[in-house]
């Protein structure tokens, strides 16, 4: 692709999103959500690389699972990711009783009594359901402000697209990369603050080797080091969609393993992690929005997603 085909397509790309953001959100939400419901369905049926790819991570999950259920899964679970952009392209606009009435979260009581130990929490979380309406319910609801890091996306405006949104909802966004993110979250929970990861896909490729769903894939050691470094409590969280509502649940505590390197203690405490992610996505795997190359039998010979 030539850089002036890849300028164009950028182009294009940051226009559609900004285009979602400004019209989206003034439409009633019932036509929005079936606008949507149909642009699921559409994209479902002309089976794209992505939706192909869904549903190969969906087999995973569940192995057992007819050709058909596969399908009525990756439908689903289009459904479920484009659901996740409606939300997203109106969350600006939702008033904070809207998003307490769009969100029911089981045991709050582990990252409230976190938050009140004062030694930081970190919560992890799957691409599950909508982790940024969960997000603005931490903010809105509980009054808790957090860090988080977001992936930087090409061209540079649709990045600074995503960090003006996220912050508009009372997120602090640092960038994946550049190696200043770690030290930064490391100081925000000394201070007692709140760092939220989604942290189900390794981006770096290091991250910490992990058993799910019986073969091995990648998960960043991030959530896993701060823990240890800075002796923040470590949380797993799954989301689902029931209905109209998404409902979630904070998991107990990952603790830091008492013996072992800190490599050792990284990598017991990155698959009690994941062994909990695989529990909330075995659940309600149409809710995954995994629409990438996972697993280490599925990425290129040197380990790189394709």
């Amino acid at each position: 692709m030539s850089a002036g085909t890849s300028d164009l397509k950028g182009r294009l790309t940051d226009g559609l999103y900004g285009l979602g953001w400004g019209a989206v959100k003034r439409l009633p939400e019932p036509t929005a959500a079936r606008l949507f419901r149909t642009i699921a369905d559409q994209v479902w049926k002309r089976r794209g690389k992505s939706v192909l790819r869904l549903e190969s991570n969906l087999a995973r999950v569940v192995p057992d699972a007819s050709p058909e259920r596969l399908a009525e899964l990756s439908r689903a679970g289009m459904r479920s990711y484009m659901r996740y952009w409606m939300e997203s392209f109106r969350l600006p606009t939702w008033s904070p009783e809207r998003i307490k009435a769009g969100i029911d979260v089981a045991d709050v009581h582990h990252l409230t009594e976190g938050l009140d130990a004062g030694k930081g929490v970190i919560v992890a979380l799957p691409h599950l359901a909508n982790w940024d309406l969960a997000g603005a319910w931490v903010t809105t609801d509980l009054k808790v402000p957090f860090t988080t890091v977001a992936e930087r996306l090409e061209p540079a405006t649709l990045y600074d697209r995503f960090v003006a949104y996220r912050e508009g909802l009372g997120m602090e966004v640092l960038p994946h990369s550049g190696g200043a993110a770690f030290g930064t979250l490391a100081r925000r929970l000394r201070a007692g603050g709140l760092v939220c990861l989604v942290a189900d896909r390794d981006l770096s490729a290091s991250g910490v080797e992990v058993s799910f769903f019986g073969a091995t894939a990648r998960m960043p050691a991030g959530p896993a080091l701060l823990a240890q470094q800075t002796g923040a409590r470590l949380l797993p969280v799954t989301l689902w969609y029931d209905g109209p509502v998404m409902r979630g649940r904070i998991h107990p505590a990952v603790d830091v393993p008492r013996e072992g390197t800190r490599v050792e203690k990284a990598a017991a405490m990155t698959q009690a992690m994941a062994d909990a992610f695989a529990g909330g996505i075995a659940e309600h795997p149409e809710d995954w929005h995994m629409l990438q190359r996972l697993w280490l039998d599925d990425l290129d010979p040197r380990g790189e997603p394709t």
